[in-house]
Order: structure tokens, then C-alpha cells, then sequence
């Protein structure tokens, strides 16, 4: 797919992605946004997607989004939905449903494609890493869009230690450094730093994770009442699902946090033998092989119970 043929002649053109969006889903969008507006001068090219974490604020133009989903425009000539399929990006959607023209691009193998144009590639390391590949004029790319794809790639990879990196994957982490920017620095700034809460949260939340199926399964869970007394969001929580995966002897690791009453945020990490993308699925989620979630409903003993039991069936 070339990007920019797939917009020629657009006036206005949307991007989003999913909601709650993660390093690769702002990665993308902002890569993609930053892009197209040196790609398509003439367009009216605007972003709606929910407030990023404070640690994406290194991306150029993120204070440009639309987090309120609020926009003078009706009809896009073409809208892009990146990372997810039309179903995950909460009030863009009605921007999407009445685009002239629509774009989907992803690598989740759960996604058949939303677009009238899909370009889903499940073995790419991330949605950064496809949005690469679309811009077919390299010469537009410049340091600022360089680091957005970056950050998007390093998060969907945990810095290329995740079995979806590929050697393609590395070849264009590669040609992204070379852009000039302190990635040592970003790398640092983005995944692994943490602030004060996040660790409280991270400590809570593996003091309380609980092993069970012979030490093979390891859950835990967050509910309102301790993101509260924490103060935290949403994003606080990121990363704690790997670092139980860590966990010595475990083969799939399951986190949940509660969005509301009997109802879970739902996040699937596995070593490799367990397809947490075919349990997600099962519960009406999706993902990868390896990294998957869904959002489901009861308790947490009925949830974690159900998803024990269609692991075991693969373990």
C-alpha cells in the first residue's frame, strides 16, 4: 500500500485508533498525522483518539488531537483507523461509518479488516512498523516522525525482546535511528521509567497476584476502590501484566482491572505456549499470539476462572 495514493486528492482526512491507546497506537497515529500533513499540504489532516499518557508528550503535535472527539468537519473524504478495527475507537467511529473513502491498518490477527482499503498484516511487530511501510516517499520522513514510529515499535516489541520482532522489524528500527534522535534516552524516558505511583500500583498488584494451575498461571488484579486510594488511571497499569509473564515457571500471565461494577479491563501475556489471542477471542477480545485482552463481566473469581479454563485446554 502507498499511503499517499490511497489520499490523493482528499481535502480532509481523520486518523484514530484505539481506545485507552498504547505506545504503538500513538506511535502510528502520530507518525501517520506528522506524515501526511508534509505529504498533503492542502489537506485538513486531524487525529481523534482518547488523551495519551504524559510520557508521549516527546511526540511532536500530540497536543494537536482531538481527545474530545469534536470536529468541524461531517464527511471525511478518507478516515484511517490504525491498530484496531472500527469497533475499538470509540466516537471516531461515526466519523468513520460516514467517510467518503475508509483505511484500515493493523497487525492484530483477530482483525478480518474494517476499510473499504485494509492492509492487516499479522507477523509485523507493530502498527508502527506497517505504517513504515506505507509511506513510499522515505524523503518526507524526518526526525520527528521518525521518533513517533520508534516509541510505537519499541512498546509493541518491549525493545525488541518479544518474539514478534523480526529481522525486517530490526532493519527498520535501524533506519528510524538514524534520524538522529537520542533513542537511548527515549527508550529510558517512555518504557521504562515509571513514576512513584506506578510502582505502588506495580508492588500492589504482584504482592497480590495469585499462582495457580502447578504454577503455570499467574493473576492478579486492581480494582476502583485501590486505583483511588492510588490516584491512578488506566495507564498507570501498563506494564504490569509482563512483569508478572516474568514470573519464573509461568506460561501465561492474566491482569484485570475494574472499569466499573462486575465489570474488567482484561490483559493476556504468554511464554509461547498458550495462543492468549484464541482465549481473548473466546471471550469476544482479541490480539496476538503471545499478548491479547478482552473486556468481560462478573467477578474476578468468575473471570479468572473462566479464563483458567480454556487455558488449560491448550496447557
Amino acid at each position: 500500500m502507498n499511503i499517499c495514493e490511497e489520499v490523493k486528492n482528499a481535502a480532509a482526512i481523520g486518523i484514530s485508533g484505539h481506545l485507552r491507546p498504547d505506545g504503538d497506537c500513538v506511535g502510528a497515529v502520530m507518525g501517520l498525522y506528522l506524515y501526511l500533513k508534509k505529504a498533503c499540504p492542502m489537506a485538513d489532516v486531524q487525529v481523534m483518539l482518547e488523551k495519551p499518557a504524559d510520557i508521549f508528550h516527546c511526540i511532536k503535535d500530540v497536543e494537536e488531537i482531538h481527545t474530545d472527539f469534536c470536529t468541524n468537519i461531517e464527511v471525511f473524504d478518507v478516515f484511517i483507523v490504525l491498530d484496531s478495527d472500527k469497533t475499538r475507537i470509540g466516537d471516531a467511529e461515526k466519523y468513520f461509518d460516514r467517510a467518503k473513502k475508509t483505511i484500515n491498518i493493523d497487525h492484530h490477527i483477530s482483525n478480518a479488516g474494517s476499510g473499504m482499503v485494509n492492509y492487516i498484516e499479522p507477523s509485523a511487530s507493530s502498527a508502527s512498523e506497517l505504517v513504515y511501510k506505507v509511506m513510499e516517499d522515505k524523503s518526507l520522513i524526518d526526525e520527528e516522525i521518525a521518533r513517533a514510529l520508534y516509541i510505537g515499535m519499541i512498546h509493541d516489541t518491549g525493545v525488541f525482546q518479544y518474539s514478534n520482532t523480526s529481522p525486517e522489524t530490526l532493519r527498520i528500527a535501524a533506519q528510524l535511528i538514524g534520524y538522529g534522535f537520542d533513542f537511548s534516552r527515549l527508550i529510558d524516558e517512555t518504557f521504562y521509567e515509571k513514576t512513584y505511583v506506578q510502582n505502588q500500583i506495580l508492588g500492589r498488584a504482584l504482592l497480590e497476584s495469585i499462582l495457580f494451575m502447578d504454577g503455570r498461571c499467574v493473576v492478579s488484579m486492581i480494582d476502583k476502590k485501590t486505583m483511588n486510594f492510588y490516584q491512578a488511571e488506566p495507564g498507570d497499569l501498563e506494564g504490569i501484566v509482563s512483569q508478572l509473564r516474568n514470573t519464573k515457571g509461568v506460561e501465561c500471565a492474566i491482569f484485570m482491572y475494574q472499569i466499573e461494577s462486575m465489570k474488567y479491563k482484561v490483559s493476556l501475556r504468554s511464554n509461547g505456549k498458550v495462543d492468549v489471542a484464541k482465549v481473548a477471542a473466546f471471550f469476544g477480545g482479541g490480539g496476538h499470539v503471545r499478548a491479547a485482552g478482552a473486556t468481560m463481566q462478573g467477578t474476578f473469581h468468575d473471570i479468572a476462572n473462566n479464563l483458567a479454563a480454556q487455558i488449560e485446554l491448550q496447557l
